[in-house]
């Protein structure tokens, strides 16, 4: 990269002087599977295609993990986009990493019909714990849902 300075002079600029901030940076994480947590708590996998100014990205090859304790399925979704606004983590994974957390039976990938009951159970039990939370805020007086006011 050249740049001409007062005098008509060109100099010599490294781009790596240069460092990006915010989307800017997602250009190293392009073609590898990244994590993404988004703001509801999914977590989908998937291979970072393209990405614009707001966060956006398009992810190919996504699948949704679905955790309960140490066992967990994958839920094919195929091309993924998602809006910059939901994305509460985003990051890459070490295939690596990954392949001996298996082997080591940290966690167990398992059918998908076995996880989604228990993840359906898990999540009725949140929902309730949720609701016995917001019930006792309200008898305190605070209001947390942000929503009923819109």
């Amino acid at each position: 990269y050249q740049r001409r300075v007062r005098g008509g002079n060109s100099v010599q600029v490294s781009m790596e002087l240069y460092t990006f901030t915010a989307t800017a940076s997602l250009v190293e994480e392009l073609d590898k599977k990244l994590l993404v947590v988004l703001r509801d708590g999914r977590k989908i996998v998937g291979t970072l295609r393209s990405y614009d100014q707001y966060g956006n990205v398009v992810l190919e090859n996504t699948v949704e993990r679905l955790f309960v304790e140490n066992e967990y399925c994958e839920v094919p979704l195929g091309l993924f986009i998602v809006r910059g606004e939901n994305i509460t983590l985003l990051g890459d994974i070490d295939l690596e990493r990954e392949i001996s957390v298996h082997q080591n039976n940290k966690v167990k990938l398992v059918p998908r019909e076995k996880i989604l009951e228990a993840y359906k159970q898990e999540r009725a039990k949140e929902d309730q714990q949720a609701k016995i939370k917001r019930r006792l805020l309200l008898s305190r007086g605070v209001y947390d849902d942000a929503d009923d006011y819109f």
